[in-house]
């Protein structure tokens, strides 16, 4: 058994309470007054897509759910169906955009990633810290403009929108953290 102290939950992880295996999707750390911290964690339900609120002592332990990963290759998008191809024994697999959540804006096709696994059954997949994608659609950039003066909204190869300086132009590479999905640096 792996697990975890609740303040110490992150989004992504993947968790087992009781029968129920819930993957994280937000959290709060909530400290009232003199009384003891807690983690408040808002969690999906992988069998029946409830969302469940459930709030942890800041000193709690959690069951993590142990996770077998396979490097696989993204393929390509269909409808909101994701397509993977397992690197070592070719086999196929697809997962929806619900199951992938927020991961859909960093899958580039033909990028290797990991896809992670519960009792055979493909639960999502782990993302690199950073990804390098070209901005399709912003605003131009206003000559003279510094990194730290104005920001703008530009769009990605993958859909995904994010915030960069003003100087950064159309068909420029950005590094993105998929972390926080914050613009890092042109490329």
């Amino acid at each position: 058994m792996s697990s975890v102290t609740a303040n110490r939950l992150k989004k992504g992880m993947l968790i087992k309470m009781g029968d129920d295996l819930l993957r994280v999707f937000d959290t709060h750390h909530l400290t009232q007054g003199n009384k003891r911290a807690h983690m408040q964690a808002k969690m999906r339900d992988i069998r029946t897509g409830r969302i469940v609120d459930h709030k942890f002592r800041a000193e709690e332990d959690v069951e993590r759910a142990i996770l077998e990963e396979h490097e696989m290759q993204f393929l390509y998008k269909d409808g909101d169906q994701y397509h993977f191809m397992n690197t070592e024994t070719y086999e196929q697999i697809h997962l929806n955009a619900e199951e992938l959540g927020e991961a859909v804006g960093y899958l580039l096709p033909e990028t290797k990633i990991n896809v992670e696994f519960y009792d055979e059954k493909p639960m999502g997949v782990n993302l690199p810290v950073t990804v390098d994608l070209k901005v399709t659609e912003t605003v131009p950039g206003i000559k003279g403009a510094t990194a730290a003066a104005q920001v703008k909204p530009a769009t990605c190869e993958t859909g995904l929108v994010v915030i960069v300086p003003a100087f950064v132009n159309e068909g420029d590479m950005i590094r993105i953290s998929t972390e926080t999905g914050e613009y890092l640096s042109r490329v």
